[in-house]
């Protein structure tokens, strides 16, 4: 099937990013660079809707009998593609759902005609996502590793005379015949050796060579020369044949349009002797900390982060959080919705991920009145992301009660219905069915498709809950607020019911009973 006709089953967005990964291994770190840049322009973005599409059944003839079967659409694209997409999903894995990544690492586990890189590459992100990993050794050879180190070492030491990759890689031994690529002359991602020959025949302009800076050189090609080096280094290892080394472009080490480096300036550095000092106070806090604070309006993200980590900002006490956000809140203008997103993880994540005992009345105000100023933050830096981890470590009661707080209190209904379909991708527990129930309770604007998608999941997911009274009353509660919606489905839950074992089983059949069919 024709690539072009396949990406055009996703958005602007994704089929930008489908076509940095079509153009071979330097188009991973262009697509790993747009995903940032779409993140700071909206923080909600995610790959959800995506790896759906790519998941979902496609009709295809296969061989030539013309016969027809159902093919998951990641497998019609190219070998090269799907070696991309891995590599690019291995780098940003963790901005990532975790049960749609494996949902797609299936589909392509089915593939029949699997490539042997993709092999490699699925295991690496089993290993990323801490799953049985199907190769069970490492991931490059020790020979691989060897000549890195001594290229590594080649490249630090005092000698001034160049290096060239040729001079480092060119004994590595034979492992295959070069092969010429088909279709897409560029996609050589797939482990298919590049033709060194001609590389190294070409002109001096376009040869990948590496000159330690003579002593005539400025400083400021002194100063490049690090960074220089290591995606050098990168990018050789990823084109060595017969060994894997993915490449790591991740966003921290790229510079930004306006020149912004990840070390903080001067005058943002000065600011953080008196913000700990504020941090530190333990009684009222007298001090204009609007003048203290505006730093952050000042920043951009990645300077965020590193502030932050400063600060130390996830370790404060618990009784720090409300004036401090009370001084955030003050700020004019708004923080922007980016540092808002920072500010939420480094306050937030950590103190509502290790709860055991219910929220104190600090942690508790403070996350309200912060999250019901940065709705957005709320979701993806601090719900989504605990609801995600549950599903690799208990998520429990303290934890649910939180987030159905910040639920009710703090999101509006969009905002509702983003976590909403985020639970429908969640394996579910007690735990999850009462922020279900949480959201449902607040009659959500279902759309029909919507709503057909929570009866699949709740079919899916009902066999767990036969004895569970939290099912129960989420279940009452969708029968009496969503009549219309439920009629065409009065089957299948009926047969979701019928093994249900509480006392509420018959007034649940009866409410489902007295909806009208017609409604």
């Amino acid at each position: 099937m024709d690539v072009e006709r396949l990406l055009w089953r996703f958005d602007g967005r994704t089929r930008l990013l489908f076509q940095s990964l079509l153009s071979g291994v330097r188009g991973i770190s262009r697509a790993v660079r747009l995903f940032h840049r779409q993140r700071r322009s909206d923080p909600d973005i995610s790959l959800r809707a995506c790896l759906d599409t790519l998941c979902m059944e496609e009709p295809h003839i296969v061989g030539d009998k013309l016969n027809l079967s159902l093919t998951p659409l990641v497998c019609l694209f190219p070998v090269a593609f799907k070696c991309g997409l891995l590599s690019f999903l291995h780098l940003i894995y963790p901005l990532v759902p975790g049960p749609c990544l494996i949902r797609l690492l299936d589909c392509l586990k089915q593939d029949p005609a699997q490539d042997p890189w993709i092999h490699v590459l699925l295991g690496q992100l089993c290993r990323d996502l801490a799953l049985d990993d199907p190769l069970g050794g490492e991931l490059y050879s020790a020979y691989c590793r060897n000549k890195l180190e001594q290229f590594c070492q080649r490249l630090g030491n005092a000698d001034h005379s160049a290096l060239s990759l040729g001079s480092a890689f060119g004994d590595l031994p034979p492992t295959r015949p070069p092969q010429e690529p088909v279709g897409e002359p560029d996609l050589q991602l797939h482990g298919k050796r590049r033709n060194e020959a001609s590389e190294v025949a070409g002109s001096q302009s376009k040869k990948m060579r590496l000159d330690l800076p003579a002593t005539q050189e400025d400083d400021g090609n002194k100063e490049a020369l690090p960074s220089q080096a290591q995606d050098i280094v990168q990018e050789t290892a990823a084109w060595t044949a017969g060994d894997v080394c993915m490449v790591d472009f991740r966003e921290p080490q790229q510079s930004f349009p306006d020149g912004t480096s990840l070390v903080l300036p001067e005058h943002i550095r000065a600011s953080v002797t008196g913000i700990k000092e504020l941090l530190e106070t333990t009684g009222e806090w007298v001090k204009d900390t609007d003048s203290v604070l505006q730093v952050l309006n000042e920043c951009e993200p990645p300077q965020v982060e590193l502030l932050c980590a400063e600060l130390q900002l996830s370790e404060i006490p618990e009784q720090i959080l409300p004036p401090l956000c009370s001084g955030l809140l003050s700020l004019c203008p708004d923080l922007s919705q980016c540092t808002a997103t920072v500010l939420t993880r480094s306050l937030f994540f950590k103190k509502v991920l290790s709860l055991r005992d219910p929220a104190s009345r600090s942690l508790l105000s403070a996350v309200t009145s912060f999250g019901r100023r940065y709705p957005r933050p709320a979701c993806s830096a601090l719900i989504s992301p605990i609801l995600q981890s549950g599903q690799m470590s208990a998520f429990n009661r303290v934890q649910a009660e939180l987030l159905c707080r910040l639920i009710g209190d703090c999101l509006e209904p969009q905002y509702q219905l983003l976590i909403f379909g985020e639970t429908l991708v969640l394996s579910w527990g007690e735990e999850v069915l009462s922020v279900v129930h949480t959201l449902l309770d607040s009659k959500l604007e279902l759309t029909e498709e919507l709503f057909s998608q929570f009866i699949t999941h709740l079919r899916q997911q009902a066999p767990d809950f036969t004895k569970s009274m939290t099912f129960a009353k989420m279940v009452i509660g969708v029968l009496n607020k969503y009549p219309s919606r439920v009629s065409p489905h009065k089957h299948i839950l009926s047969c979701c019911l019928a093994s249900h074992e509480t006392f509420l089983k018959k007034s649940l059949l009866a409410a489902l009973k007295r909806i009208d069919p017609s409604s």
